[in-house]
């Protein structure tokens, strides 16, 4: 399964990706440093910078297939710390641009992440734009802690396939019989145990990161990327449902 991740941050979405057994094989990052940390960790890998400027064309003129489009869009605009302009706004309204590539590359999935505020600050347009393009839909909230992390960030994830590939049973039933439906793991306890750690210790959430060179970079980096244990969740049931 070939991967687009787009607004790829340092890579969170393609390592929890690539350890449920995919390949990326494009990435799309505007900032520069974390083209450079993605350079790092995926060298060889294509990087294109703004996602205004990528098409289809130029994908298969460079040689890349996609059978799954993944990425975090951006949530400054939809969080409830920020603007509330939601998804007219500049920054969350390039939404646009995702659903203008699945509309023209035609993935065989595409994954969504986004903070929990989508849900009334654009999710029917989200799910709208989807259907428009003849893309079904399934989501719900995954908090980090629920997969081991040691802070809460409380995120939708949206999973979206062609009309009629599959329903339901093939997709959510298989992650169900792992562990449990994505709603059961966000058990209250585990949430509290993991508050509860990163009140001992809120910096090593950033392993350290002051004082280092680019430490300023390397903290917004971290703190707009996601849990990879959630997308390798994502990804095992979505490697099982076409098995």
């Amino acid at each position: 399964m070939r991967v687009l991740d787009l607004f790829s941050g340092i890579g969170g979405f393609s390592l929890g990706l690539e350890r449920a057994g995919m390949k990326t094989v494009a990435f799309c990052e505007i900032e520069p440093y974390c083209q450079a940390v993605l350079l790092k960790h995926w060298p060889g890998v294509p990087i294109y910078g703004d996602v205004r400027e990528l098409t289809a064309d130029r994908l298969v003129a460079d040689g890349i297939g996609v059978d799954v489009i993944c990425g975090g869009f951006p949530c400054q605009d939809i969080s409830f710390a920020g603007s509330g302009l939601g998804l007219a706004g500049a920054r969350s309204g390039l939404w646009s641009e995702f659903a203008r590539l699945i509309g023209e590359l035609r993935p065989r999935y595409a994954i969504l992440e986004n903070v929990s505020a989508l849900l009334v600050r654009g999710m029917g347009r989200v799910l709208g734009d989807l259907a428009g393009i003849g893309y079904d839909a399934e989501w719900s909230i995954v908090s980090a802690c629920s997969v081991g992390a040691p802070h809460v960030r409380r995120r939708v994830f949206i999973v979206a396939y062609p009309d009629g590939q599959h329903g339901r049973k093939g997709l959510w039933d298989s992650l169900a019989r792992e562990g449990g439906a994505l709603q059961s793991i966000n058990g209250e306890p585990r949430q509290r145990a993991c508050w509860r750690s990163r009140l001992e210790n809120p910096s090593a959430l950033y392993r350290g990161a002051n004082g280092l060179p680019n430490g300023m970079d390397r903290n917004r980096a971290v703190g707009n990327s996601i849990t990879p244990a959630i997308p390798e969740m994502i990804g095992r049931a979505i490697m099982r449902a076409v098995a």
